[in-house]
């Protein structure tokens, strides 16, 4: 599902829902304007925020497992994921790949579902570092990558690590 069609699905709850904007932020105990937002196709919204919404409009806890999924996915555009992987020349562009695939996900969140410390998330994010392999698999891993984006990022890592490719520039 990609974000257009993720803001448009949330458009169709709140109208099933029968709640104007005013009155599901009134139940969401979010505002009006990142209400809008959250439906625009524009951005988005945080987990927080979708979470808040669905359940303002009555959508049952046993369901939000489902929206998550969802939400993963208008988070990142795999095609996007798989181009920076088969043209990425350094660690930065591994790092892109990696930022698209973790879409709007904090780094304190990437720590907690991995148990990976938030400054080397940040370091292989921005390129500075590179991941050891089974680390990297852990990170895409809980990303909810695919088999074949998981190989494609082994891979990567691979031939960056053999130095096949230049280094990254020094910073």
């Amino acid at each position: 599902m990609d974000l257009e069609a993720f803001a448009s699905a949330l458009q169709r709850v709140r109208r099933q829902a029968g709640l104007t904007y005013r009155e599901l932020a009134d139940h969401a105990h979010y505002s009006h304007a990142h209400l809008v937002r959250a439906t625009s196709g524009r951005q988005l919204p945080s987990w927080d925020v979708t979470t808040a919404f669905l359940t303002g409009c009555g959508v049952p806890d046993e369901l939000l497992p489902l929206w998550r999924r969802h939400w993963e996915a208008a988070s990142r555009d795999p095609q996007d994921v798989s181009e920076l992987l088969r043209t990425a020349q350094t660690p930065e562009h591994l790092g892109a790949a990696l930022t698209a695939l973790a879409g709007p996900r904090s780094l304190r969140t990437l720590a907690r579902l991995t148990g990976i410390p938030r400054a080397t998330i940040q370091a292989w994010l921005r390129g500075t570092r590179l991941a050891q392999r089974d680390r990297l698999d852990q990170l895409v891993r809980a990303l909810g990558a695919t088999a074949e984006e998981r190989a494609a990022f082994a891979g990567t890592l691979d031939r960056l690590s053999s130095g096949r490719l230049r280094a990254a520039p020094a910073a």
